[in-house]
């Protein structure tokens, strides 16, 4: 009967070897590192120590490097809209979309709310969101947001002095593993004085002032950096386009143009050649293609009924003023209806035409993707908001860390 007994208690052989033939905590660690961000979610309440594998830089690290080349999403937002009974602002969507066809795969609410009724998207890099609210005059907050893992941060206030105007970028800092935010602020005088500019790292959850280090134009009576497109990240550097008004001999005034250039690990600016000026121009903007720095310049339209059109600028090899050649000449009806290419170099564009109803016309906007080299268009969003945002998205662990983080719940998150 003992015997029997101790039989039924016994564990079963395959379970024994299964025990006795654990996987290498390393292949383990291995595996994980590869698999969606969603998954890993749900596994690291698993156990404390894979709670604690999956918290560590070194996993977020190589996970983000295993995951990188799955950056085919995107995120388009609106503008913030009031609701004229309240006053107070509605909910504001991101869309999660994919990259080539827009297809939407999720829809979630941004966390947090800003004083004003402006939000920006000062960038985005690696699934990490950067938002502020510094296009209206008297508000400075600054978040971070990683809506993979929930997650939110307002960064600390500036000690700057210049709020009547200000810039941001975003970027990451791949040989320090950092996030950093890069704010230009200056003061309307003539002639300008140069901007203050402040870094701040995710790392040590501070700002830091620092020195442009370049000669600055002395007679600036006018300045305006490109603010219709965030500034974009390239061989490491951020970008910013900075067209001026100069005073010149005799009262005469010139208009000049220059890009500066921001090395996100040495924390040093440079400038970049502009290609050679062909025909009017009247406005420029920074933005990349596949990777490359991109330029675009608006000037008159290249047909009899376009009042405008862009021109298509890409730098082939970063820093070389000979490589820079032209993509493509589109017609537009508005500046703002560039938004920009998707990671697969396919062309973002809005346009507009008029609808009749009801006998009344009445203007109707769509989203179209474009080839640059064919121009063969394809509709993706109809209705579109006229201050739309699109950024390229990936999944990614980075946590958020120091003071004024928050985590909410996914039932927040999805809609």
């Amino acid at each position: 009967m003992s015997h029997g007994k101790e039989k039924r208690g016994a564990q079963p052989p395959t379970l024994q070897r299964r025990t006795n033939h654990d996987l290498p905590e390393e292949i383990v660690l291995e595996i994980l590192a590869k698999l969606p961000v969603k998954s890993l979610l749900r596994f690291r309440c698993v156990c404390k120590r894979w709670y604690s594998s999956m918290a560590n830089p070194s996993f977020i690290s190589t996970h983000l490097s295993n995951n990188h080349h799955n950056q085919g999403l995107v995120i388009h937002l609106a503008k913030n809209t009031r609701i004229p009974s309240s006053g107070r602002l509605d909910s504001q969507f991101c869309t999660l979309a994919r990259d080539r066809t827009f297809e939407t795969i999720s829809k979630f609410p941004i966390p947090f709310t800003f004083r004003s009724w402006f939000l920006v998207l000062a960038g985005s890099c690696n699934g990490i969101l950067c938002f502020s609210d510094y296009m209206t005059p008297g508000c400075n907050a600054v978040y971070l947001w990683n809506p993979s893992i929930r997650m939110f941060k307002r960064l600390p206030y500036t000690c700057s002095t210049q709020l009547r105007k200000v810039a941001l970028g975003f970027g990451y800092d791949s040989q320090t593993n950092d996030y950093k935010v890069v704010k230009f602020s200056w003061t309307i005088a003539e002639p300008m004085p140069p901007p203050e500019v402040e870094v701040y790292s995710l790392s040590s959850d501070s700002w830091k002032r620092i020195e442009l280090g370049i000669s600055w134009r002395p007679d600036v009576v006018s300045r305006n950096f490109n603010i219709t497109l965030t500034f974009p990240v390239v061989s490491g550097h951020l970008h910013w386009m900075i067209e001026m008004i100069e005073e010149g001999d005799e009262q005469e005034e010139r208009s000049t143009a220059m890009i500066l250039s921001f090395d996100l690990n040495s924390e040093k600016f440079k400038e970049l050649p502009l290609p050679d000026e062909e025909g009017s121009c009247f406005k420029k903007g920074l933005t990349s293609f596949k990777e490359k720095l991109a330029l675009i310049k608006f000037g008159s339209g290249v047909q009899p009924h376009s009042m405008l059109s862009c021109s298509i600028w890409v730098m082939r090899e970063y820093g070389v003023f000979d490589s820079w050649n032209k993509l493509c000449v589109l017609p537009i009806q508005i500046l703002t209806d560039f938004i920009g290419f998707t990671k697969y170099g396919a062309l973002i564009r809005k346009k507009t035409w008029l609808v009749s109803a009801n006998g009344v016309l009445k203007s109707k906007d769509k989203c179209v993707l474009i080839d640059p080299e064919t121009l063969h268009e394809k509709e993706i969003i109809t209705q579109a908001d006229s201050q739309l945002n699109v950024t390229t998205y990936m999944e990614n662990l980075t946590l958020l860390d120091g003071a004024n983080v928050v985590s909410y719940q996914e039932d927040l998150l999805r809609v």
